[in-house]
């Protein structure tokens, strides 16, 4: 079939429908991409809430995020293979060079809704899960070193950094 006979086509069809009845045909197929769009599970990530006691209170540990400079605590995504616990303690090593002892509670603290923002302006629904982990000892050398700055914070500095609504209610409550 030409190119022209099949756009001919469509607009017979369009004609023979009716303009309404198209406009209503195409507005419902999308709005059924929309809504599988809009339905998709939120993407799944684990951040660390490493924390110290000094001077009597809890401080926490953030480090800059890669793209915009802004402090966070250290997340990722599941790692195979490992619990979300474990993948959190790897985030934590990986972009603050947390030490931690072996026995730790492997619960979450907590959860928060974001946008993550990827490449080109795109921007996915995410929940992140958060653990607690002390910090024992923070190393000189680590994976993600020369990319992030890290810093600590007392919880009330650190919740004022922070733009997830959520997120500030954990770091009140913790």
């Amino acid at each position: 079939m030409k190119e022209q006979d099949r756009i001919l086509g469509t607009g017979r069809a369009m004609n023979a429908m009716g303009k309404t009845a198209w406009a209503t045909a195409w507005r419902s197929a999308w709005q059924d991409v929309l809504s599988l769009v809009l339905r998709r599970p939120r993407h799944l990530q684990v951040a660390a809430l490493c924390y110290r006691e000094a001077g009597g209170e809890k401080q926490v540990l953030l480090v800059t995020s890669r793209r915009s400079g802004r402090w966070i605590l250290p997340k990722g995504w599941p790692i195979d293979g490992k619990t979300a616990f474990e993948a959190a303690l790897t985030e934590a090593w990986e972009e603050a060079g947390v030490e931690t002892a072996e026995k730790l509670q492997a619960q979450p603290v907590g959860r928060y809704s974001y946008l993550k923002k990827f490449g080109k302006g795109l921007s996915v629904p995410s929940e992140a899960l958060v653990f607690a982990i002390p910090v024992v000892r923070l190393a000189e050398n680590y994976p993600e070193a020369a990319h992030r700055k890290r810093r600590w914070f007392t919880l009330a500095e650190a919740e004022i950094h922070m733009r997830e609504p959520e997120l500030k209610a954990i770091l009140r409550a913790f």
